[in-house]
């Protein structure tokens, strides 16, 4: 956006500002925050502060330095009611038909800023020296934004105290998977009063029995890329118990004798003739369709008994044998030798397979909230170094992103003096 446009909706984002900065405190700080997002919207290469402050007429590079850096305006990880007011705005304005759970990395020179370390970096397509977070995003077919964020901090972090001093991570700050951030982010979200109507997420998160589980617990339905060798029972077979041989009483646990086939194995073993052509989705280049076929399966592993067995000893019951079933989803394209893609979803067994296929393909739509966030609002532009610093950074990047996202959705978004919005959506499964 150039400066024309900028001025254009100055007094929108002044409404905008005055909401969602609420919170914050001090006067002159709400006024540097109205800066910042004026900054990042503007057309440039480069969104650092030094970089936005030449272009903008009331930039104060010491000023939005301190704003940023040292500020205690939106502490994290508790409290940050700037990020809660924009899921608040956000959340009945695009009416999602899915969270989706990501991680975007940004490669980075040097050791000393949080998080960095050697590790898969996503935007370079290799192992690379970057930061890596985890993000929960608001989507439909045609719109997103993201919710929560988490630092992914790499284990060498958790006693580094050199590191952890200069960069101001708390002592209670240490390593978590990636899985666990994106559960710590929706119990965030929960506490808020906001829950998706599903969650989606690609295969590194997926194929977690963990985090299937961890979903499951919490009564949140899912649709979620595995890889192709996670393992499964088809519906139909059943736990038998071993031969009773131990003191009277005592009665072997019904379990699967068998080695549970792949994902891969029960998909292929359905035929090309049980896959048909389904669009999704009518794209800029036209209708996107690919063949699906759709199975009941039983998930199987150690990771998924465990919480099965833990529950029925806590509640002092027994435990039959048989794994919780759910949906198995393949794609198999025409011109592929094999199927290629598989999700699996516990969603009802009454879910309409073009449902299904939706929700799995709704998943992509965040590639272009990374786009704009990284290419357009300078998410990757941050120079600073501490854990507080990158919070803000990434707070005032998203915010701009909900501003722009309201414009584009609905140009007459009414001020703060209008009916508080919905804190939650409603749920629904296609």
């Amino acid at each position: 956006m150039d400066a024309h446009g900028v001025n254009r909706v100055r007094a929108k984002l002044a409404l905008f500002v005055a909401d969602v900065f609420a919170s914050v405190p001090r006067k002159d700080q709400r006024a540097k925050g109205d800066c910042h997002l004026r900054g990042l919207m503007l057309e440039s290469r480069r969104k650092s502060i030094q970089a936005m402050v030449s272009r903008l007429p009331d930039g104060d590079e010491q000023n939005l330095q301190q704003f940023v850096n040292q500020s205690t305006w939106d502490p994290v990880p508790v409290p940050v009611p700037v990020q809660r007011r924009i899921c608040e705005r956000m959340l009945p304005l695009i009416d999602p038909v899915a969270w989706v759970i990501d991680d975007v990395s940004v490669p980075k020179d040097g050791r000393m800023s949080a998080g960095v370390a050697p590790q898969y970096c996503g935007a370079l397509g290799k192992r690379a020296n970057c930061q890596v977070a985890v993000s929960v995003h608001a989507a439909t077919d045609t719109v997103s934004c993201p919710l929560q964020w988490r630092l992914f901090l790499p284990g060498e972090w958790a006693s580094d105290a050199v590191r952890r001093a200069l960069t101001r991570i708390p002592a209670d700050v240490t390593h978590r998977e990636k899985r666990r951030l994106a559960l710590d982010m929706l119990d965030t979200l929960a506490g808020w009063g906001m829950r998706p109507p599903v969650v989606a997420a690609d295969a590194a998160y997926g194929t977690s029995a963990h985090l299937r589980a961890a979903l499951s617990e919490r009564g949140l339905a899912y649709v979620l890329a595995v890889r192709s060798d996670v393992s499964a029972h088809s519906f139909e077979t059943k736990p038998v118990a071993p031969a009773r041989n131990g003191p009277v009483g005592c009665w072997p646990q019904p379990r699967y004798r068998q080695t549970a086939p792949s994902v891969a194995a029960l998909a292929a073993a359905l035929g090309q003739e049980a896959f048909a052509h389904l669009t999704w989705r009518h794209g800029s280049r036209g209708e996107l369709r690919s063949r699906y076929a759709t199975v009941r399966v039983r998930p199987a592993g150690k990771a998924v008994e465990r919480p099965i067995k833990a529950a029925a000893s806590a509640e002092q019951g027994w435990w039959d044998g048989i794994l919780p079933d759910c949906w198995l989803l393949t794609e198999w394209p025409a011109d592929a030798e094999a199927p290629t893609d598989y999700w699996l979803s516990n969603l009802p067994d009454d879910t309409p397979i073009a449902g299904l296929v939706r929700l799995a393909k709704v998943r992509w739509r965040i590639e272009h909230d990374y786009r704009e966030l990284k290419h357009g609002l300078g998410l990757d532009h941050f120079e600073g170094r501490s854990r507080p610093g990158r919070h803000h950074h990434v707070t005032l990047v998203t915010a701009t992103h909900a501003f722009l996202t309201e414009q584009r959705l609905a140009p007459e978004v009414p001020g703060p003096v209008s009916p508080p919005t919905k804190s939650s959506t409603p749920s629904r499964t296609s």
